[in-house]
């Protein structure tokens, strides 16, 4: 088992230290959805939300977001992003929206959460916009698919 990188020998947390580590291309994959009452789920389909356009808000708030994380998770290092995309899949048998999101960069460290904080601040910006008329969405299945580059390589969620 891998010991945790963020605790010094002493226990103390600190931030890794990456200066050593080697400029590679780094990808981050991360999802998460977000169910709601069929109701809420068609206004958000039909683009008839009166505060606008959610889905394009919540991908604006998500790639904003993981521009971001540094600032939110303490010891995350700010990373330069080279590319950030978001995916809304609209699942009308569920009335859900999946959020995918690609994260990448080139440098000595992952992009993992940035990929992981963005799909979480788009689902609460879907939330935030359509909790005036269905505080009971459920946010879920947030998780890591995928990434690649660095020392450890490719890793692949299981299925």
């Amino acid at each position: 088992m891998n010991k945790l990188t963020h605790f010094d020998a002493s226990g103390q947390a600190h931030m890794v230290n990456v200066g050593n580590k080697p400029n590679t291309h780094r990808i981050a994959i991360a999802a998460g959805k977000i169910t709601m009452l069929p109701e809420t789920f068609k206004m958000v389909e039909s683009g008839s939300h009166k505060k606008g356009d959610v889905l394009g808000i919540a991908r604006i708030a998500g790639i904003q977001a993981s521009k971001r994380t540094s600032d939110l998770i303490p010891l995350c290092h700010p990373l330069a992003l080279t590319h950030v995309s978001l995916e809304m899949h609209l699942n009308p048998a569920e009335n859900s929206i999946s959020c995918q999101v690609r994260a990448e960069t080139i440098g000595p460290t992952g992009v993992e959460m940035e990929a992981l904080t963005a799909v979480q601040v788009a689902l609460l910006t879907i939330y935030d916009m359509c909790k005036a008329v269905d505080r009971g969405m459920v946010m879920g299945d947030v998780k890591l698919l995928e990434k690649s580059g660095g020392k450890s390589g490719e890793w692949k969620a299981e299925k």
